[in-house]
C-alpha cells in the first residue's frame, strides 16, 4: 500500500516511541510539565519570539491565534482558499465572533499591494479589518512557498496600517527548507504563528501557538475554554521535540520524491513540475476525463492512496513513511490510470 494522502499519516519512528517514554512528566494545565515548558521555549526561540503555547491540533492552534489578534466582530483577511477559511469548519466565526473576507484563490502567488487595498479603517459602518492571515506553505496551492520578499511587502503593509499578521505554519518547515530562509526571519514577520509537528516531522499530534508572552498568557485561558488544556502532555511534547531534533532536514528528501511524482506525470498534462516546490503534488483534472473522486477510488483499488481535495483536484503528499518503492507503486498506477 502506497499512502499518499497526507504527511499526517505517518507513525512515530523507534527513536520517537523511545523519547516519549522516557519523557519527564507533569501537570500541564497547572504549568509543570517540564517536556512541554521546555517545547515552547525552544520553539519560541526559533521563531525569535517570546513565549508559546503547545495545543492538540493545528486548527486549535491556528483558532487561539486568531482570538489573540481580532477581537470578536473584527474582520480578518486571508485567501479564499486558505485553510482557516476552507477547512476549520467556520471555527473563526464560531469560537471567535471573526468576520471573514478573503482575496481570490492565489494560493502562494500574493500580492501585498492588492491585499493593502482590501483593509478597511475602523469606523461606520465598515467592519475594521484587525488581522491578515498568510498560509506557509499553502496547501491547496498546492504545496507552494510565499516568497520571503512578499512576507516583508506585507509586513510593510501592516505595520503601517496598524494590522496584525498571522501566519498559518502548519508547513513553515517545509518552507524553511525549500527557501533557505530561518525560522527566525520568518518570525520576525509575525505578530503570532501556528506551526504543526504532525504535518511532515512525524510527531503523533500536536501544533504550538507562537507569539509575545502576553498573547501567550492569554492563549492559555482560550485554550482551556476550547476544551485544549492537557495534563500530562509531555509524551506527546517529547515526540515534538525529537521531531523537530531529527526530521527537518530531511525534509528534502520529500521534496525530491514529490518533485519526481510530478515530472513522471507532467506529461498527462496534470501538473507542472516546475511549481512543485514542496511535497504536496496537486493534480489538476479540469482538462481530463476522470475526474477527483473517481481517480482517487481507482487508484485505491490498485493499493495507492491519494486525496480528493475539490471536484476536479486530487493531491499527492510525500513523507516520512514513503520510500522509493511506494514512490514508484503509486507513479506507475497513476500513470496508467490518467493515460
Amino acid at each position: 500500500m502506497a499512502d499518499l494522502r497526507s504527511d499526517t499519516v505517518t507513525r512515530p519512528t523507534a527513536g520517537m516511541r523511545e523519547a516519549m517514554a522516557k519523557a519527564a512528566v507533569g501537570d500541564d494545565v497547572f504549568g509543570d510539565d517540564p517536556t512541554v515548558n521546555e517545547l515552547e521555549a525552544y520553539v519560541a526561540g526559533l521563531f525569535g519570539h517570546e513565549a508559546a503555547l503547545f495545543a492538540p491540533s493545528g486548527t486549535m492552534a491556528n483558532q487561539i491565534a486568531m482570538q489573540l489578534v481580532v477581537p470578536a466582530g473584527g474582520e480578518l483577511l486571508a485567501g479564499g482558499d486558505a485553510h482557516v477559511v476552507t477547512y476549520e469548519l467556520g471555527a473563526g466565526a464560531w469560537y471567535g465572533g471573526i468576520q471573514t473576507r478573503t482575496w481570490g484563490s492565489d494560493g502562494a502567488d500574493l500580492d501585498a499591494e492588492r491585499i493593502a487595498g482590501m483593509i478597511r479603517p475602523a469606523g461606520y459602518p465598515s467592519v475594521p479589518t484587525s488581522a491578515i492571515a498568510v498560509e506557509q506553505t499553502h496547501n491547496l496551492g498546492g504545496g507552494g512557498v510565499v516568497p520571503l520578499a512578499t512576507l516583508k511587502d506585507l509586513r510593510a503593509v501592516t505595520q503601517a496600517q496598524g494590522v496584525a499578521l498571522h501566519c498559518d505554519g502548519a508547513r513553515i518547515w517545509h518552507a524553511h527548507v525549500a527557501d533557505g530562509v530561518t525560522l527566525a526571519e520568518y518570525g520576525a514577520l509575525f505578530d503570532t504563528l501556528s506551526v504543526c509537528l504532525s504535518k511532515g516531522l512525524g510527531a503523533p499530534v500536536g501544533s504550538l501557538v507562537v507569539g509575545s508572552r502576553e498573547r501567550i498568557a492569554r492563549a492559555r485561558v482560550i485554550r482551556k475554554r476550547m476544551g485544549g488544556g492537557m495534563r500530562q502532555a509531555g509524551i506527546l511534547a517529547a515526540a515534538g521535540r525529537y521531531a523537530l531534533d531529527h526530521h527537518v532536514r530531511r525534509l528534502t528528501e520529500d521534496h525530491e520524491r514529490a518533485r519526481i511524482i510530478a515530472e513522471a506525470l507532467a506529461g498527462f498534462g496534470v501538473v507542472d513540475p516546475e511549481r512543485v516546490r514542496t511535497n504536496l503534488v496537486p493534480l489538476d483534472l479540469s482538462k481530463h476525463d476522470l475526474d477527483a473522486p473517481t481517480l482517487t477510488a481507482r487508484a485505491a483499488e490498485r493499493g495507492v492512496l491519494i486525496s480528493a481535495m475539490l471536484p476536479r483536484t486530487a493531491r499527492l503528499v510525500t513523507h516520512l513513511d514513503l520510500d522509493d518503492e511506494a514512490m514508484d507503486q503509486a507513479i506507475e498506477v497513476l500513470s496508467e490510470l490518467l493515460a
